[in-house]
């Protein structure tokens, strides 16, 4: 199996889960670290390794990071995908060290995304309202709408579901009821 099948295979059976919480913006997401647990299975079964390198590429006007992923087989076949990133200096309640070490995180994060072909449509970066927006956890939108007939009455009553779409995360079962209506 060449290099390209053996991350084709992994692309397409790897799942990494949102299993942090992130409480100030209300939302889940995952880590590096998340995505190299989730990736530990494959690298015997595939016969492969992942490795994570960073590059300091530019320092003005403000530092950068080139962080890449690389897999490699045994045979010395390789394929990578490179995040950039800059550090921002300025960021409040963070000593230089910390932030360094935010964007390095969020570069892993990226370049294994990349490579892994990690769908983050759905992922904080991708959704964040920052407050904006009311903010129900998955699991409490799922109870709230479990008497979907709330939902239901609304709608025959001239209300609209994007209303709905817009203060609930609607399962894609609830959804379909209401788009029925």
């Amino acid at each position: 199996m060449t290099i390209n099948q053996k991350l084709s295979t992994i692309q397409t059976k790897f799942k990494s889960k949102k299993s942090r919480f992130n409480s100030f913006g209300k939302y889940y997401f995952r880590s590096a670290e998340d995505i190299l647990e989730s990736i530990k299975p494959y690298l015997l079964e595939m016969g492969v390794a992942v490795t994570i390198n960073e590059e300091l590429i530019a320092t003005d006007p403000m530092p950068m990071l080139q962080t890449t992923a690389k897999l490699m087989d045994d045979k010395g076949m390789e394929v990578q995908a490179v995040a950039i990133v800059g550090v921002d200096l300025n960021q409040k309640g963070m000593q230089t060290p910390q932030q360094f070490g935010s964007a390095s995180s969020y570069g892993k994060k990226y370049a294994l995304g990349n490579l892994l072909l990690i769908d983050d449509t759905q992922d904080s970066d991708a959704t964040n309202d920052h407050g904006k927006k009311k903010f129900t956890a998955p699991k409490e939108a799922k109870q709230k709408l479990a008497d979907i007939q709330k939902a239901v009455d609304y709608i025959k009553a001239g209300g609209k579901i994007e209303a709905i779409k817009a203060k609930y995360d609607l399962t894609s079962v609830q959804e379909a009821t209401l788009t029925k209506v």
